[in-house]
């Protein structure tokens, strides 16, 4: 942990500020995964339709980034990171008050743009502030609070399902996510913008020419613009099908106990932690277009052995690890590695336009394991669109450049 020693005040901050930001925001999100099957038995929701609650807030969530992205770019990262944080807080808590599943689908759609606008502030904010030569271990440990958060997640649904009646207990965990709310405070007090960008709203204030969001699609920024939508697309889509997915394969496919359930998903949990601080190392040692394809490829073979393998729940438990490592391992280098493909004036528009469109269509991948278990066994459906999403990773890392401590500039 040198590279953090040797941080400075300002830099300390932002990183327990983004990191604090994305593991509250994992909290409140992982949250309706693990109370699927309980809405499904007491509401009588499909899994077409479960699927369809978290697809439509995971594709609204591009919508809160792409948003949150352009505001960045006019109002600084600070101030958007605040009203973000603020706003996912406030729909999970009502997504506890809702009564049916078209309530509930609205909730979370609101959620999600909080959701998506969180990250995209939070992740140009730390890239621009720590030193180039870790910036790929900084970012990569920021996004592992989501490991931190979900496992949060994991043991409030363990801990508020044995205490409470299941027609309550899923309410009361919702209800829990009005706490990150809290941190907005520490961050309007303690966190500064970044210098870099800082002098480029100087510089458009002494007449350069302002940020215009449709540059990111025209020459020279505009096959970095859709190879880099294809690389979150893959990474995010085939992410959020297993995150969205594995509590309800592991009690209905594993028939696990509730508390069994929770402990299968810390397994899984600290897979996930670990893949993100070791994949941050890795993207900084060899670079990152080799770290998306090396763990992109661990993850399709990890995958389909975990969902086609005729293996025990013992055997499953110990996969649960790497099922855990992989994806994180390589989503790892994402939020450094879009920082640094787009010049700063344009960062967190492009930066949230690319991340977040990559997850609305990535968003996708959920729903269609619902209406592919429909037809198919579960596992098997969520292995196969796993493994279709890695693909279209290591086709986009092909064709990016490595961009491996680069230097951010100002303006340009």
């Amino acid at each position: 942990m040198e590279w953090y020693r040797q941080m400075q005040r300002p830099e300390r901050r932002a990183f327990w500020a983004c990191f604090g930001g994305w593991g509250l925001d994992a909290m409140d999100v992982q949250m309706y995964a693990v109370v699927i099957p309980t809405l499904i038995a007491l509401w009588g929701m499909t899994k077409s339709q479960a699927g369809l609650v978290g697809t439509v807030a995971l594709v609204v969530s591009s919508l809160g980034g792409w948003m949150a992205g352009i505001l960045a770019d006019r109002y600084g990262r600070v101030r958007v990171l605040q009203l973000t944080i603020l706003w996912f807080s406030v729909f999970t808590f009502l997504s506890g008050l809702t009564h049916s599943f078209g309530q509930l689908l609205v909730a979370r759609a609101l959620q999600g743009l909080g959701f998506g606008g969180e990250w995209a502030a939070g992740a140009v904010l730390i890239a621009e502030t720590v030193q180039p030569r870790y910036r790929g271990k900084a970012v990569a440990a920021v996004q592992s609070g989501w490991s931190v958060g979900y496992g949060t997640a994991a043991l409030l649904f363990t801990l508020t399902f044995n205490l409470f009646p299941p027609h309550l207990a899923w309410r009361y965990l919702f209800f829990v996510g009005l706490v990150p709310a809290v941190l907005v405070f520490f961050v309007r007090r303690c966190v500064e913008e970044p210098t870099v960008y800082l002098a480029t709203r100087q510089k458009i204030a002494s007449g350069a020419q302002a940020p215009r969001f449709w540059e990111i699609f025209l020459p020279p920024l505009g096959p970095t613009t859709v190879l880099a939508t294809l690389l979150t697309m893959g990474i995010l889509g085939g992410n959020y099908n297993i995150l969205t997915w594995l509590p309800t394969y592991l009690r209905t496919v594993r028939h696990l106990s509730v508390t069994n359930t929770g402990v299968f998903l810390l397994v899984n949990i600290a897979g996930s932690f670990c893949g993100y601080i070791i994949g941050g190392y890795i993207a900084d040692r060899i670079g990152r277009r080799w770290c998306f394809i090396l763990f992109a490829c661990a993850a399709t073979v990890t995958v389909i052995v975990y969902m086609f393998a005729a293996v025990n729940n013992a055997m499953i438990l110990v996969l649960g690890f790497p099922l855990g490592f992989f994806p994180s391992a390589l989503n790892a280098g994402v939020g450094a590695f879009l920082s640094e493909l787009f010049p700063s004036r344009l960062r967190g528009t492009a930066q949230g336009f690319t991340y977040n469109a990559g997850r609305g269509i990535g968003a996708l991948f959920p729903a269609l394991v619902g209406w592919f278990s429909d037809q198919f066994p579960l596992g098997q459906a969520i292995g196969a669109v796993a493994a279709l999403a890695y693909c279209l990773v290591i086709l986009a890392a092909l064709l990016l450049p490595e961009t491996k401590a680069k230097e951010l500039a100002v303006y340009a």
